[in-house]
């Protein structure tokens, strides 16, 4: 039996034609559009090209010229990185027989876990660093759920979640 991390066993199990009891698609929240990046690059532009004004036509200009554009070109890569990391998400799907969770990760191989709802359990915790941390605990592995989610959200899944493992354990 292939393993429940495998891409090719996690794709065979979830390509079905039964309908799923639950599906969720998380996403982390995303508060700066592309508009808002234009106009924050612009801003910043101004903001570094305005005390450049009065060094104009001086060697001063050129000293500090490639300063403050190295300063936006950071800015410009590390918002771009931001947002880049921003497309991790986790798709969750429950059926009778079955618990797929798909995490897509930014910078690293995407993670598949696979478990029998009957024994899945779910866990809520605070932790020093974490307020209502939740995990899937079930196939001998616990997983993180909802990391990226704010404390209200997590609650809400965890519920969701809850209901609907409690549903499928009922004959």
């Amino acid at each position: 039996m292939k393993s429940p991390d495998d891409p090719d066993a996690y794709s065979a199990a979830t390509n079905r034609s039964d309908a799923p009891l639950f599906e969720r698609h998380l996403k982390a929240h995303r508060s700066l559009t592309n508009r808002g990046f234009v106009i924050t690059i612009a801003f910043t532009a101004a903001a570094l090209a305005l005390p450049l004004l009065a060094f104009l036509g001086t060697f001063a200009l050129w000293t500090l010229l490639p300063y403050l554009g190295a300063a936006l070109t950071a800015l410009w890569y590390f918002i771009r990185r931001n947002d880049h990391d921003g497309t991790l998400g986790e798709h969750i799907r429950i059926w009778p027989d079955l618990i797929a969770v798909h995490r897509k990760n930014p910078r690293s191989a995407d993670q598949y876990w696979m478990a029998n709802p009957y024994w899945v359990t779910t866990r809520r915790r605070n932790t020093k660093t974490v307020e209502n941390y939740l995990t899937l605990k079930g196939q001998g592995r616990e997983i993180e759920l909802g990391a990226f989610l704010s404390s209200d959200e997590r609650i809400a899944l965890d519920e969701a979640i809850t209901a609907q493992l409690n549903a499928c354990r009922q004959p």
